[in-house]
């Protein structure tokens, strides 16, 4: 069966639960939580990323997150919680279901950068 880009991100918030800044921030700050920004790199040339955060590009994710590839990035451990956010939310509910496939159990969806920025979230380039 052909699934719809819709049907897809609906798939993905089903497993992917979203979460507020204030939430994620008490994630990082007692669970030492990963926050990953998968916008692309003009996205966050143009307007930064929030303090802390890593960039990995949408779909880049599963490589750099399966510890049988050879492009694992250390910060990715599956006893440590993983927090995702993009423009919008989307992007983030895909690789964050991406996530929960290669075994990562704690994954959460920060949502929009904008709505984090809003909420107080300082941002660096």
């Amino acid at each position: 069966m052909i699934l719809s880009a819709n049907a897809l991100i609906e798939a993905a918030n089903a497993v992917v639960p979203r979460i507020s800044p204030e939430d994620a921030r008490r994630l990082i700050v007692e669970r030492d939580a990963l926050l990953l920004d998968v916008r692309g790199p003009d996205e966050v040339a143009q307007s930064g990323r929030l303090e802390g955060a890593i960039n990995i590009p949408f779909g880049e994710t599963p490589h750099r997150a399966d510890p049988a590839s050879p492009h694992q990035l250390s910060d990715f451990r599956k006893d440590r919680p993983v927090i995702l956010y993009c423009a919008s939310g989307r992007r983030s509910a895909l690789d964050g279901h991406a996530l929960k496939q290669l075994g990562y159990d704690e994954v959460y969806n920060l949502g929009g950068f904008l709505d984090s920025t809003y909420a107080g979230w300082a941002v660096e380039a």
